[in-house]
């Protein structure tokens, strides 16, 4: 499998997928055309978050095809060089990836090596579930369940503070929610600027920042860069 999975597509003050586009150039190096899922769109649409990626992709001399064009998703999915799932809300993204039948068809092309990026709710969906998002349930999907290439779960622009005079809930509360329900599956705190890129059998986190795990019965722990993940896998 080949996936690089980002948290989210772009940084405080910085143009859109700035900051990921080097290593998205890496990761997808000698790859010409790329299929695009834009279905985490919701107040634009789908023609316009084409536009937007294939804007940026230009410079590394990629092709964007996005999947609302086809009359047979599944198909092109099938035919793809690459696949890219772009961020917005997961919820909206599953419903329509679940009508499509794209879930399996998806799973089955990263078991087979495409490569495959997704970023903010584009890696949510790569997880078993999207239970880990952060975004309201706008729609309703047939099932929470996801692409599940990877084991564990993904908390895409994981947050450490709790704002001053808000007594809600902070991240790590709503995590710990999560794996209480939830005992046998681990969450990654992915925090902006970071990304997972897992290929020849290695997960590597890439960044600057560190990254918060969480498991029941486990206290919760940092992963810096370089660090063995192997127990994720």
């Amino acid at each position: 499998m080949k996936l690089l999975l980002i948290s989210n597509s772009t940084n405080a003050g910085e143009e859109y997928l700035r900051y990921p586009l080097p290593a998205i150039g890496d990761f997808l190096r000698g790859v010409r055309e790329i299929v695009f899922v834009p279905y985490a769109a919701v107040s634009f649409s789908y023609a316009a978050y084409e536009r937007k990626v294939q804007a940026r992709f230009d410079e590394l001399g990629i092709r964007v095809r996005s999947v609302h064009r086809a009359e047979n998703p599944a198909r092109l999915v099938r035919e793809a060089e690459a696949i890219c799932v772009g961020g917005g809300n997961t919820f909206a993204l599953t419903k329509k990836m679940q009508e499509q039948g794209l879930m399996q068809v998806i799973l089955r092309k990263i078991k087979a090596g495409t490569p495959y990026v997704g970023w903010s709710a584009g890696s949510n969906v790569c997880c078993p579930t999207l239970c880990t998002t952060n975004d309201m349930p706008i729609v309703q999907p047939e099932s929470f369940r996801t692409i599940g290439a990877v084991k564990f779960q993904i908390n895409p622009h994981y947050l450490d503070a709790n704002p001053e005079g808000h007594a809600g809930e902070t991240r790590e509360q709503r995590i710990s929610e999560y794996i209480e329900a939830n005992p046998r599956r681990w969450v990654a705190g992915l925090r902006e600027g970071c990304m997972l890129r897992y290929e020849n059998g290695r997960l590597e986190l890439i960044g600057k920042r560190s990254m918060r795990m969480f498991r029941k019965g486990v206290d919760p722990f940092e992963v810096q860069p370089g660090d063995d993940l192997s127990f994720l896998l």
